[in-house]
Formats: structure tokens, sequence, C-alpha cells
């Protein structure tokens, strides 16, 4: 009897690198938002979650970097940061939310999209 013929050929998707790499960019912006609320690190607690945000968020980026390309891994991360600080930001009152500034970051998630839909 023959046995089922497996292709091995055909590319698998990364999708565990890409969930990593989603959840350290969120993290990035919890210590992000952590550092700022640290006051120069007068303040243990939230230097205590800067200190474990970013040792999670940059392992969880290296992690990444194994089956992603560094260049698109490195742009989504600081993407999802970036987004999420800022509107962190803006929802907690810290920064002015302007349509501008909303069109600009809807801009760098249609980037962010893009660049998973062309890895």
């Amino acid at each position: 009897m023959p046995y089922p013929v497996c292709d091995k050929t055909a590319p698998e998707e990364p999708v565990m690198a890409w969930l990593v790499l989603v959840l350290s960019g969120m993290l990035e912006a919890v210590w992000a938002a952590a550092l700022d609320r640290s006051e120069g690190f007068t303040r243990l607690a939230p230097s205590m979650v800067f200190l474990v945000a970013m040792v999670a968020s940059m392992a969880g980026l290296a992690f990444a970097m194994r089956e992603l390309p560094v260049g698109t891994a490195y742009a989504v991360w600081v993407g999802i940061g970036a987004v999420l600080t800022v509107a962190y930001a803006m929802i907690t009152g810290i920064e002015t939310v302007s349509l501008v500034k909303l069109l600009l970051l809807g801009g760098i998630v249609g980037c962010v999209i893009g660049l998973k839909l062309v890895s």
C-alpha cells in the first residue's frame, strides 16, 4: 500500500514568530509608558515594569527574528510599539488628539499590515 505524499516544498507560514512579534511590539508600548512613569527611574514600581517589559519585548523580537527577516521584524515591532504608545498617550490625555495624528497613525498601521502581507 503506498504512503500518502507529503509536499514539504511549500513554504510554511511562521505563525508563531508573527504572534510573538506582535506581542513583543505590544510590550514595547508597555515599557515606553512605564519609562515615562518611572520619572527617571526614581519610582520603583514603574521602573520594574519597564525592566521586565523591555527584557520580554527584546527576547520576543529576537525569537521572531529567527524566522522573519530583520528589516520586516524590526519595522513591525517598532510600528506596533509606536502606534500603541501614542494611542495610550492620547487616551490618557498626555498627548492631544488630532485628525492629522490619527491619519498618520493609520498610515503606520497600514504599512505594518503591508509588510506582513508581502513577507
